[in-house]
């Protein structure tokens, strides 16, 4: 049976790994252990390291690309190395403002995602992937009412993203002018601010209490109401995607590159795997075949959910070769999240 490698591997063992993996990720190559017991610090000789790095490989922490050519780590070992051993560089000020001066609050939500889209693309040189705000999550500003012919209301919503919906409802009576203006006002005082998720609730509650008890008002404000924000939302989730021609840069293998463009085009493996993201809290990171997509077994994936007004509104992440910078990687993912969910809650 395997063991565990955070169980089994003592520190000097540890920093060897470290120093292996590192090499491994600025240059690409396989590492020899010559390599290794000649760099500063290392106060072994190369048969131990050679001794340790069988050790790594029966672990499957490494493996030998070639008979000879030195080792490189795993999906397992780079699992390892960033669960145990690896420290994150924080950001410059410079990059932060960069951050904040692109997202500017003045720009509508989709504007905003496909600037930070662009924007993460170019800093970390690998394919975006940013999820839109689902719009069961975007909050009312404003609703009113206007009467057509008929059973017939017209229905404005004036969303917090600036976005103005326009929808014919049917009622199941005649309402007057008066009638819905009136709705409309109680409607506003009392959901106003709030998401289309939370007014669903509300409503949804309010229908089961006794109609008996309630004021006329709010009779007419609740009928009308539930015409408009009780509607199953179309809950498909929208994502933007920039930098795809870095997409064929990550792999030499020309049609594992065409597989992965084809994937991104229709978007439907990377929507999946954000869908799992946006349940989770926090940084998510997946290497090879962790997504569970087969797609996607030959490159890493770093995410990052945004939250809006304090709710989870969507995810951001990178794709790139599973030998990506981490340590630089991950906190501008982390950090242009917060900077984009910060700019949508001041909209």
């Amino acid at each position: 049976m395997r063991r565990q490698p955070a169980e089994s591997i003592d520190e000097r063992a540890q920093s060897l790994f470290k120093m292996l993996v590192e090499q491994y990720l600025r240059e690409g190559a396989p590492v020899a252990s010559k390599h290794l017991a000649a760099a500063p610090g290392v106060d072994i000789s190369a048969a131990t390291v050679r001794n340790i790095m069988a050790e790594f490989e029966a672990q499957g922490l490494v493996s030998s690309p070639h008979t000879s050519a030195g080792k490189v780590p795993t999906n397992v070992g780079l699992r390892f190395f960033v669960d145990s051993l690896l420290s994150y560089a924080p950001l410059q000020e410079a990059q932060i403002q960069q951050l904040e001066t692109e997202l500017n609050p003045d720009l509508s939500p989709s504007e905003l995602v496909v600037s930070a889209s662009s924007l993460l693309s170019n800093l970390t040189e690998m394919t975006c992937v940013i999820t839109l705000p689902r719009r069961d999550h975007v909050a009312l500003r404003q609703v009113e009412f206007l009467s057509l012919s008929g059973d017939r209301v017209l229905v404005i919503l004036v969303m917090s993203d600036r976005e103005v919906q326009n929808r014919v409802i049917h009622t199941d009576r005649e309402y007057s002018d008066v009638e819905l203006t009136q709705a409309a006002n109680f409607l506003n005082q009392e959901f106003a601010g709030q998401s289309l998720l939370s007014i669903r609730s509300s409503l949804l509650l309010s229908m089961q209490e006794d109609k008996d008890r309630m004021g006329s008002l709010m009779q007419t404000a609740l009928d009308v109401a539930a015409q408009v924000f009780t509607a199953e939302e179309d809950t498909e989730q929208q994502v933007i995607v920039s930098g795809e021609t870095r997409l064929l840069e990550m792999s030499s293998d020309a049609e594992t590159a065409r597989t992965l463009f084809d994937a991104f085009s229709h978007k439907d493996s990377i929507l999946h795997l954000l869908d799992r993201c946006l349940q989770s809290h926090g940084i998510q990171l997946f290497i090879g075949e962790e997504s569970g997509s087969k797609l996607l077994d030959d490159v890493s994936v770093v995410t990052a959910p945004y939250s809006v007004q304090g709710q989870l509104a969507g995810v951001l992440g990178v794709v790139g070769p599973t030998r990506m910078a981490y340590r630089e990687v991950i906190p501008v993912v982390d950090v242009t999240a917060r900077v984009l969910g910060a700019a949508m809650t001041q909209i």
